[in-house]
């Protein structure tokens, strides 16, 4: 798109929305300077815009030529348009600022910004708070990380990094270990922990640089559009982190991330090869990353492969990687060698282990695909237990129980209950009509059935369930049109078929 958008060099003074398009398309190809030249340009024609504007001021803050970077901040908030935009431009302006005046200024100036930032307002007076070196600081990041209303278990990694500028060694190892406690897959956590104890430390952030405080607002902001789906808008302001701290590889997860959801496969894969070489947690992240992406592609044995060859180069493999491993194999029909892993973290975790309900499940799950029934209900209800209100053990176990003609008024009540935990999903809805079907309710299984096929008209199994509820109503000829429909659709498999095709010859036998 930056190739088009330079033929059409120009066009900017006609239609305006094209230089903002140009500027994005600049910054997502890495040409920082390009957009910044064009920017001056823009700025010589009275044609700047927000984005103008951002990208010069971001220019001159990398430069630390805080005065012209605060000129440009400003002129982005006289042009911003969007809410989120102003305050972008807002805390940045501050952050030029900052190296000429004293915190009770910076505050002052932190509180221009609306309330209803407040959780970005904290963390910038975090940020704030440690570039004065004030006796506040370690009070305003555990204020951070205490936040019962937000997860905002990332900062514990700059209170950590804050401490280890004072040397307060041990303080900052027993705050990474807390954080993990409640929060085991957190990457940057996990990975500063590793770097820890090897005594590798090497600085990506520093909150005496008003650039890397910058980098971490902008990222905070693509973080909220990628929220949003607006991966385009999230890598803008990616960029524009990783140009203002380059050292910061963890912006790059989000950024492969938002690639792999707007299915520019090729760009995430390249991007997640990179993290690869960024320590050990990255590099097991990409493996399964990068695994998906192969799935996605239709390279199944290839994913496979890629994805054994990086659990097998895992040094230290703790129960989360087992059981991520383990879910992959399962999900891909290895259900045999999931069930080994599975079975290896229930022999290290105990019954309260927050893993223990998803082990049971996804062991039970693979327990029943490979036709051993009883250790499949076994470990499903140890994993109801465990943890009773979740809709999906609770929806599998019952639907299970339906498909054997047993429990069938137990599994009834069980998927009520799910019904309500998980309103109008489709796959339970599908259950609680099939096990009205079962019952000979056939009036209200047909209403449950008819809506599991407005939530998922696509899938073979719902339409047959409701086109055997329609037979059974008396509606033969529609029974049929369901029928030939499931026969037509490509994710119909091979046993369904041949059943479907019999009901199409004999209609559907008592």
């Amino acid at each position: 798109s930056h190739s088009y958008f330079r033929k059409l060099d120009g066009l900017e003074e006609i239609h305006p929305v094209f230089s903002a398009k140009y500027l994005t398309s600049s910054i997502l190809s890495g040409k920082i300077f390009d957009a910044f030249k064009y920017s001056q340009n823009l700025e010589k024609k009275n044609l700047d815009n927000f984005e103008s504007n951002l990208i010069m001021g971001v220019h001159y803050l990398k430069l630390k030529n805080y005065k012209l970077s605060k000129k440009y901040f400003q002129y982005a908030e006289n042009k911003s348009n969007f809410v989120l935009d102003k305050f972008i431009s807002i805390s940045l302006n501050n952050l030029s600022s900052i190296n000429n005046i004293n915190l009770i200024q910076a505050e002052y100036n932190l509180n221009k910004i609306s309330d209803n930032f407040s959780n970005f307002k904290n963390i910038q007076k975090a940020f704030l708070y440690c570039y004065f070196q004030s006796k506040e600081t370690d009070k305003a990041f555990k204020n951070l990380i205490l936040n019962q209303n937000t997860d905002l278990s990332r900062y514990n990694f700059f209170y950590a990094n804050y401490l280890i500028s004072l040397e307060k060694f041990f303080e900052a190892k027993k705050v990474i270990n807390f954080a993990l406690e409640k929060n085991p897959r957190n990457l940057l956590l996990n990975q500063y922990k590793i770097n820890l104890e090897n005594k590798f430390n090497k600085k990506i952030f520093d909150c005496q640089k008003p650039e890397h405080i910058a980098a971490e607002i902008l990222y905070v902001v693509a973080n909220v559009y990628s929220s949003e789906r607006s991966y385009v808008l999230s890598n803008f302001y990616l960029s524009l982190a990783k140009y203002l701290n380059d050292q910061f590889f963890s912006f790059d997860t989000l950024m492969a991330e938002n690639y792999s959801d707007s299915d520019n496969l090729a760009e995430a894969k390249k991007i997640f090869k990179s993290l690869e070489k960024k320590g050990s947690t990255f590099y097991w992240y990409s493996g399964k990353q990068i695994s998906r992406i192969l799935i996605k592609q239709e390279a199944k044995e290839k994913a496979v492969k890629y994805i054994k060859n990086s659990f097998r180069n895992l040094s230290k493999k703790n129960v989360y990687d087992i059981f991520d491993y383990a879910e992959f194999l399962k999900n891909n029909e290895l259900f045999e060698e999931s069930i080994n892993f599975y079975t290896e973290i229930l022999n290290i975790i105990k019954e309260d282990h927050p893993l223990y309900p998803e082990v049971t499940d996804g062991r039970g799950v693979a327990y029943e695909r490979i036709g051993e029934w009883n250790k499949a209900e076994k470990d499903l209800l140890s994993s109801l237990a465990a943890k009773p209100n979740q809709a999906y053990v609770i929806n599998y176990l019952a639907y299970s129980w339906i498909e054997k003609n047993i429990k069938v008024e137990e599994s009834l009540a069980m998927l009520e209950k799910a019904n309500k935990l998980k309103s109008n999903d489709p796959y339970i809805t599908d259950s609680l009509g099939w096990a009205l079907f079962k019952l000979k309710r056939y009036d209200e299984a047909k209403d449950y059935l008819q809506l599991a096929v407005n939530l998922m008209p696509g899938d073979p199994i719902v339409n047959d369930h409701f086109g055997d509820v329609l037979w059974k109503r008396g509606k033969k000829i529609q029974a049929r049109y369901y029928w030939n429909y499931v026969l037509n659709l490509s994710e119909t498999k091979e046993e369904l078929k041949k059943k479907v095709e019999r009901k199409l010859v004999s209609g559907l036998k008592n």
